[in-house]
């Protein structure tokens, strides 16, 4: 069985694309074709599952075209619609030293300076200039966290921690 924690959000999939059962795929990392991956692992009812793929050509730099084995016409493409699309972090080209924001996710933050649990790593705000990772606390709110690499001072990818060195007072802005 494949565990949550093994593997990372890549992208979605899309409609079918044709009758022969290829799927648009919106990624936001293309590690699968820098790695020559042989399978993506969806997200089917909240299992993840290995599909082996065929071929897959881009579209863009943000979507491609994929056929996958025993995926052979346009209704069994329509089921995987939607489905979360997510790859092994041990498959992953990324060392400990160059992450994807997207492999970060679920990972534990830690103020250095206080030793504080702020929380957990619920996804990335990289839509504007200052980049914010937006985190999950134990209360059950979100926090806006800036995720500027001068604040981050190590990323564990083993324990799945970042230790960020916080603004004084950052934490207690409601």
């Amino acid at each position: 069985m494949i565990k949550k924690e093994t593997v990372y959000k890549i992208g979605v999939l899309g409609k079918p694309h044709g009758v022969k059962g290829e799927v648009s795929f919106t990624f936001t990392d293309d590690v699968f074709d820098r790695v020559d991956a042989d399978f993506l692992i969806l997200d089917i009812d909240g299992i993840l599952v290995p599909f082996f793929m065929e071929e897959y050509r881009f579209r863009n730099n943000e979507t491609a075209l994929i056929k996958f084995q025993d995926i052979d016409t346009q209704d069994k493409a329509k089921e995987l619609t939607g489905c979360d699309v997510y790859f092994s972090r041990e498959k992953s080209d990324h060392s400990e030293n160059n992450m994807t924001w997207a492999e970060l996710i679920g990972f534990t933050l830690i103020d250095t300076t206080t030793g504080r649990l702020i929380g957990k790593l619920l996804s990335v705000d990289a839509a504007t200039l200052n980049t914010l990772f937006i985190v999950g606390t134990e209360e059950g709110h979100e926090r806006l966290i800036p995720a500027s690499e001068e604040l981050i001072d190590k990323i564990d990818a083993r324990n799945r921690q970042i230790r960020i060195c916080l603004p004084e007072g950052l934490l207690d802005i409601d």
